[in-house]
């Protein structure tokens, strides 16, 4: 097989670099230690942010690239980069319209985010948080690639990579462990294997360089131990802004399970739409939309005051403009509806005293007093003790990481000498630098389609170059390449080589997986000869069996059992363990399409639930 680009890690920035790779007509292998691709993509909750877009345009938000560089290079404070924020907010728009003309995505509703001048996060009108929806079409799209052309394109799930091969300056590829024996594969290598922010390992980076928020629960996966960041610091590759640790305000605390290491994040899109923070005597407390360090400093003072729980509160107009966010996170029992007295009763105040904060609150934002958080943004108002709410416990939780792997704006890994090594490059949150001191809203996303754009152009660039100049018949067939535009298939390109051997890569159009109807499109990609065993089980039954050490869930008119399974489950162990005994068909289909159990979990499904029609398709 000829030299691939090999890619490591499979979330939205390694597959992001692995279809640009391809589409740049390169050959590429992704790798990834788990068994799903995703990574902690899957979770991003708010969206996409970009610049001067045509969503914008349509819109009439009169966004610029420079208001957007100049947002982030406020949020960066004394760490920015402005050569790596340039090509984050330059390059916005382009991978934003990537994402929708390459990958068909709707991403036409448009938020502000805390930190920004402008409405510039983008999400979809369907029912998937945006991170899965975005990430989703990626993986289905180069699934079905690494099926219909796997002379060009390879993917190895349960790969860990435990090295980067090196000559001198020179990265030569990668050490994998797969299927308990280490394989060696050659190659330029771009690495793209998150951040650290779940690294409670032996030689934990957080312990090292943030000791005192340590004992912060995390939004992460338990796959984000900072291993990319260790295999490259290994070689000589220099770790920066290693302290530069992002705490997001916004953790939602399980009332079964508060204490819990792992925290699902209530998207900031909620307080972008309206929703407020109210410490324990049912008064605001700080400026919402502030800074994510900002926000979480000031809720660790009330914790200091001994203000604490801090709620999120939404009133109806902003929990049906988040329908589908408020009712996931109520399925998981971590968010209630409730009256306005009912609220003043649980935090323990009288109903009028709950109604001034809110008057007061409605009269700054119609200009007629002055906010002392200094507020400047509101939203679906007014609040009103006669309405009803969504309520949620919140705390400060470990989210994200700035500092990682110094790169250069062509997403090349630098040396001690400030030196690029050869044939190396970095994306997504192993990148350090990208946001400096603190990062805003969806700008993650952002950062991971932009660098593995820009990585995956580098890659291609490279091994392109080392096939030219290594002379002798790979130069000669390249330099006989010609391309053909297909009349007949639109968005067809022929690749034909002057040997007579010929290939075909899809532009655009072509290469487009669906993200409200993400099935793949090839028929010989669906799963194959699964059946539902034919035992049945009643709702009560499948009720008993409710203990993380036995615990069956039914979904769709199937009974899973998922005891054994918990750790292989992408959204985490807790995302199952609140669902226990339960039919969770209505959250199952919030956040996935029916085929992921028959393809990617079909030994897990026992039986049927007894007196209901199946309705998983597959």
């Amino acid at each position: 097989m000829p030299e691939r680009v090999i890619v490591v890690g499979a979330g939205l920035s390694g597959l992001s670099a692995a279809h640009t790779i391809y589409l740049s007509g390169g050959n590429v292998l992704l790798l990834d230690k788990n068994n799903f691709m995703g990574g902690n993509s899957t979770k991003a909750t708010s969206g996409i942010n970009g610049a001067l877009t045509r969503t914008q345009v349509d819109l009439g938000i009169a966004d610029s690239v420079k208001q957007f560089y100049d947002d982030t290079l406020k949020s960066a404070r004394d760490k920015a980069r402005p050569d790596l924020i340039k090509v984050l907010t330059y390059k916005s728009a382009a991978a934003v319209e990537w994402l929708q003309d390459v990958f068909n995505l709707d991403l036409t509703l448009v938020s502000r985010l805390g930190g920004h001048s402008q409405p510039r996060t983008h999400r979809g009108h369907d029912a998937k948080f945006p991170g899965m929806a975005i990430t989703y079409a990626l993986m289905q799209r180069f699934e079905e690639l690494a099926e219909s052309e796997p002379e060009r394109v390879q993917l190895i799930k349960k790969a860990k990579v435990t090295g980067v091969n090196k000559t001198g300056n020179l990265a030569t590829g990668v050490t994998y462990e797969h299927e308990g024996k280490t394989v060696s594969v050659d190659g330029p290598v771009v690495l793209a294997t998150g951040g650290y922010a779940a690294d409670f390992t032996s030689d934990s980076l957080l312990k090292k360089h943030r000791p005192e928020i340590f004992d912060l629960a995390t939004t992460n996966g338990q796959h984000a131990t900072g291993d990319g960041q260790k295999m490259l610091m290994a070689i000589g590759a220099n770790g920066i802004d290693m302290d530069k640790v992002q705490v997001h305000p916004t953790g939602l605390i399980d009332p079964k399970d508060p204490g819990s290491k792992w925290k699902f994040l209530a998207a900031e899109a909620l307080r972008g739409e309206g929703g407020i923070l109210l410490n324990s005597k049912g008064k605001r407390f700080c400026d919402d939309l502030g800074h994510r360090d900002y926000v979480s400093n000031m809720m660790f003072k009330e914790k200091d005051k001994g203000l604490w729980p801090i709620r999120l509160v939404l009133n109806s107009k902003a929990s049906n403009v988040l329908d589908f966010h408020t009712r996931h996170y109520s399925g998981r029992g971590l968010m209630r509806k409730m009256t306005g007295e009912e609220l003043a009763r649980e935090i323990g105040i009288p109903a009028a005293d709950l109604q001034a904060e809110f008057q007061s609150y409605n009269a700054i934002a119609k200009g007629e007093k002055k906010d002392e958080w200094n507020k400047r943004f509101f939203h679906n108002l007014p609040l009103d003790i006669d309405d009803t709410f969504h309520v949620a416990l919140m705390e400060p939780v470990l989210h994200f990481t700035m500092g990682g792997i110094e790169i250069n704006d062509k997403a090349q890994v630098l040396n001690s000498e400030g030196k690029p090594f050869e044939g190396l490059f970095v994306c997504g949150e192993l990148a350090g630098g990208v946001h400096g001191a603190n990062r805003l809203g969806g700008s993650s996303l952002l950062g991971c389609v932009v660098y593995g754009r820009v990585a995956g152009e580098s890659a291609a660039k490279y091994q392109f170059q080392k096939l030219l100049s290594g002379g002798g018949a790979a130069a000669q067939r390249l330099g006989q390449i010609s391309l053909h535009i297909d009349p007949a298939t639109p968005g067809k390109v022929s690749v034909e080589w002057g040997s007579g051997v010929s290939g075909s890569q899809a532009s655009a159009p072509a290469a487009t997986a669906s993200s409200s109807d993400p099935a793949p499109s090839s028929s010989s990609s669906a799963p194959k000869a699964f059946t539902i065993p034919e035992k049945e089980y009643s709702l009560e039954e499948v009720a008993k069996h409710n203990k993380k050490e036995d615990l069956w869930i039914a979904v769709k008119g199937v009974v899973l059992d998922l005891t054994n399974w918990v750790d292989e489950h992408p959204g985490g162990p807790q995302a199952l363990y609140s669902h226990m005994g339960r039919d969770a068909s209505e959250e199952f289909e919030m956040l996935h399409d029916d085929e992921v159990i028959p393809k990617y979990a079909p030994e897990v499904v026992i039986g049927r639930v007894k007196g209901q029609e199946i309705t998983l398709k597959w």
